[in-house]
């Protein structure tokens, strides 16, 4: 018993008519993990391709930040105003996840200054030290904030 039996292959179209019986039978459940698997997929899609964008950029910035610069050259200053509510709160993972390590290594030396209330950016833009850019981390009224300034 169990010796000299040889498994049978099964033909492929009968495993797919299986497949298909079976695909038929639950259709609702079909459907739902196809349409899980297809928005699983788009998600891996855009996470990649921001991957390989945010890669582009820091290769590109690290170019610029690898030149070396005469003595005479003071190193560039940004000051970003960072909203940290902005993005359901994400604003802040966003930029050090997005931003900063393309700031860095292009070699700007970056001041990161976090806005608590409104109004509170227009009033450091009237204190702020010399800057050679500005750079807005937030929603649309930390944007409106500064640029009316």
């Amino acid at each position: 018993r169990g010796q000299g039996t040889v498994p049978v292959p099964v033909p492929a179209t009968a495993t797919m008519a299986a497949v298909l019986r079976t695909l038929g039978r639950h259709w609702k459940k079909s459907a739902l993990a196809a349409l899980a698997l297809g928005g699983a997929g788009r998600w891996l899609h855009g996470h990649h391709r921001d991957n390989l964008l945010r890669r582009a950029a820091c290769q590109e910035a690290q170019e610029f930040g690898n030149q070396t610069l005469p003595i005479t050259a003071k190193v560039k200053k940004a000051t970003v105003f960072l909203n940290p509510a902005a993005c359901k709160g994400k604003a802040r993972n966003l930029f050090d996840k997005n931003a900063a390590p393309i700031l860095h290594l292009a070699g700007i030396d970056v001041t990161v200054v976090k806005t608590e209330y409104e109004g509170q950016a227009k009033k450091l833009l009237e204190l702020m030290e010399e800057t050679d850019m500005i750079i807005v981390a937030g929603g649309d009224g930390t944007l409106q904030e500064v640029q009316t300034e």
